[in-house]
């Protein structure tokens, strides 16, 4: 994962900077920031207005929401995020008469606004490095079983003594290296997010799943939120007394945008990267688990689509549903297709031989760390054996029958089971109950259980393909009766669904403590590899993401996915135009294109070296899935776009890290600032963020 020079730099660019113009490998996080040298790179601010620890910063201004990264943008609370961040929020709140989705949804005073539901917000406000504590539960004498847990309870055992009794906070240890590293997180909690802005799909997902991690791209991926409190500024659920959350630092916008070659940064909520990982997990990877998740949830969206052919209602309860199994299943594909291309096990084996003859030519780490790499290979060959075995658990863990089945099960078995505690496990399965939507979930169990029952005999754990029409499942109050029902009785039941549930719990835990098992040998191993290969490499690593707050940076750069191509790093409003069709995933919204057409709008909206709005943007930064809704700002640290994607040959970020393909896409802050005003009628906003345009 090295960024390195530029491969394609204008001549133009070269004689006039006099900044370096290559970008680092990584995710930094929050420690690691005041030892880059950013000033070089092209950074115009000092970096304690970046991140200050001792005091109010850029970071002060960044949350975690809906699933990705948001930015504080007035002192207000008002949110800038991803469309396809607040979609479940949206898709939630409409309905056939009130298609959010379909039209979008303007808020122009706070009394307008809606719940966004079940979404949070976080923001991060200190951390300390607690790896001295957690590895110290860790003793010589343990299985690999027993330190995983160790390690596990220690981390549950900081977080909950560090947030004591605080209100407001949440406490998290994250694992920055495996078996190495970890640190403790405090962030700042906020229950009630409402939906402000949010453009109509036909703007915020313009170019559907043909064109998402594709460029060029034309999508006015933005929404708008805001983050309510308690009027004593307290941290409360929603209420019709809540007042807008003031942040320590909210985004100025810079509404000229950026250019081509301009230095931007991030600073976000990246997921999950392996690139410490060895050959052997990614070939894992390659072999089995990309390739069959993706074919499940091909499956999973083929069947909703079947399922909700003309009945909008059906299609909005499936929508952020189906959204998310096209976005994971597109993304495992060009994961495999990056992989494949650049042969990535063969140059992990290569590097690990080199590794290898590295460590044996020196007595004292061949003693130490010898048979480091052949060790994780066998843990690996063992997990191989039961690869397919645990994905099938999980899908069938993530049925919602299934879950109903195992919630009544868990209530059964409870140790501290009351009436009160019944009645709390009958109002979780009603409420489950009423958003299944049986006759999927059936498909699904169905095929699921077919797919377990024709394993090879020594992973088969049940031989059940459970109808779920004679199940007690089919029915909701005979359904809420069972819960009642004592232990013996449930263990005793001949209900399908029931039986097949507790094959599903014994096979469960037994791959619990497999992991646990493996997790535990890893950590070590891993811990012991990352030594050494800072020894050979001589240099110290960037931890892998991990849902815990990192910068990036880069530069607004095009690039050259095949031969004789060549892709620029700017998209406009004619390319919306050029694409649409009217129909499916390129039908624009008439108003936008007479927009256009007209060009009845303020010119200070267009990129004079484009002579037309800019839409969206591509740069070089190391980016992946949680960066969604990250802030794209300028060397001044002010706003210019929201990052919402990568390019398909980029989806091999969380392996590889590559300046000839990585690259990430946003939507240009102008495009969202035209959106607003001119499609949205929501002048409202631009005052909101300081902008006379």
């Amino acid at each position: 994962m090295h960024k390195i020079i530029c491969f394609l730099v204008s001549l133009f660019l070269v004689g006039i900077c006099t900044f370096s113009i290559t970008a680092d490998e990584g995710m930094y996080p929050l420690s690691e920031i005041s030892r880059l040298n950013l000033k070089a790179k092209g950074l115009k601010i000092p970096v304690k207005e970046l991140y200050n620890p001792d005091g109010v910063s850029l970071v002060d201004a960044i949350c975690e929401v809906g699933g990705g990264t948001g930015e504080f943008v007035s002192r207000d609370g008002l949110i800038l995020t991803n469309h396809h961040i607040a979609f479940s929020a949206t898709a939630a709140a409409s309905t056939p008469e009130h298609d959010y989705v379909k039209e979008g949804f303007s808020a122009p005073t706070h009394a307008e606004e809606i719940l966004a539901k079940n979404y949070s917000c976080r923001i991060t406000e200190k951390y300390r490095d607690v790896s001295k504590e957690v590895l110290g539960a860790v003793k010589d004498e343990m299985t690999a079983s027993d330190r995983s847990k160790a390690i596990r309870d220690k981390m549950n055992e900081l977080a909950k003594t560090e947030q004591a009794e605080r209100a407001n906070v949440q406490c998290e240890v994250s694992e920055m290296f495996p078996g190495k590293s970890y640190i403790v997180f405090t962030y700042r909690i906020i229950k009630d997010v409402r939906l402000v802005y949010v453009p109509p799909i036909g703007v915020g997902n313009f170019g559907g799943e043909s064109d998402n991690w594709i460029w060029p791209r034309h999508t006015g991926d933005f929404s708008f939120l805001r983050a309510y409190v308690a009027p004593d500024g307290s941290t409360a659920e929603y209420a019709e007394g809540n007042v807008p959350y003031t942040p320590k630092k909210f985004l100025k916008v810079a509404p000229e945008g950026v250019n081509e070659g301009d230095f931007v940064f991030i600073l976000g909520y990246p997921g999950r990267t392996f690139r410490h990982k060895t050959s052997h997990y990614v070939k894992l990877n390659e072999m089995i688990t990309l390739p069959m998740v993706s074919k499940r949830f091909d499956y999973m969206i083929r069947t909703l689509e079947d399922a909700s052919k003309n009945d909008r209602k059906l299609q909005l309860e499936f929508a952020d549903e189906m959204k998310g199994y096209a976005n994971v299943t597109k993304n495992y594909k060009g994961k495999l297709q990056g992989l494949r291309r650049l042969k990535l096990v063969d140059k992990k084996i290569a590097e690990e031989k080199e590794l290898q003859s590295f460590i044996d030519r020196d007595p004292k780490l061949k003693a130490r760390y010898g048979s480091t790499l052949s060790d994780i290979g066998g843990v690996y060959d063992k997990y191989r054996e039961h690869a397919i075995q645990e994905l099938m658990v999980m899908f069938l863990g993530r049925n919602k029958i299934m879950r109903l089945a195992l919630a009544l099960i868990g209530n059964a078995e409870a140790k501290d089971r009351s009436r009160e505690s019944n009645q709390k496990t009958k109002d979780a399965l009603a409420k489950l109950f009423d958003e299944t939507h049986f006759p999927t979930e059936k498909a699904f169990l169905s095929n699921a259980l077919s797919e377990t029952v024709s394993l090879p005999s020594k992973l088969q754990f049940t031989t059940r393909v459970a109808p779920v029409e004679s199940s007690l499942f089919a029915n909701k109050e005979k359904m809420l009766q069972a819960v009642d029902a004592t232990r013996a009785d449930i263990q005793a039941s001949k209900d399908p669904i029931i039986m097949a549930a507790y094959d599903l719990k014994k096979i469960s835990e037994e791959i619990r403590e497999r992991q646990r098992a493996r997790d535990g040998e890893l950590k070590r191993l891993e811990a012991d590899l990352l030594d050494v290969k800072m020894r050979w490499q001589k240099k110290d690593f960037i931890p892998d993401a991990n849902s815990t707050l990192r910068l990036t940076y880069g530069y607004i750069r095009g690039y050259a996915p095949a031969d004789a191509t060549f892709y620029k790093p700017q998209t406009t409003l004619h390319g919306v135009v050029e694409k649409n069709s009217g129909t499916g995933d390129y039908d624009a919204p008439q108003k936008l294109l007479g927009l256009y057409n007209l060009k009845q709008y303020n010119k200070a909206f267009e990129d004079k070296s484009l002579d037309d709005v800019p839409v969206d943007m591509l740069y070089n930064m190391d980016t992946t899935g949680g960066n969604s809704g990250s802030p794209i700002m300028n060397a001044r640290g002010e706003l210019v776009g929201v990052n919402f994607d990568r390019a398909y040959e980029a989806t091999i970020n969380d392996y590889e890290w590559s300046e000839e393909y990585s690259r990430s896409i946003g939507v240009d802050i102008r495009y969202v600032l035209f959106i607003a005003k001119y499609l949205g009628g929501a002048k409202y906003l631009l005052k909101e963020l300081g902008v006379n345009l």
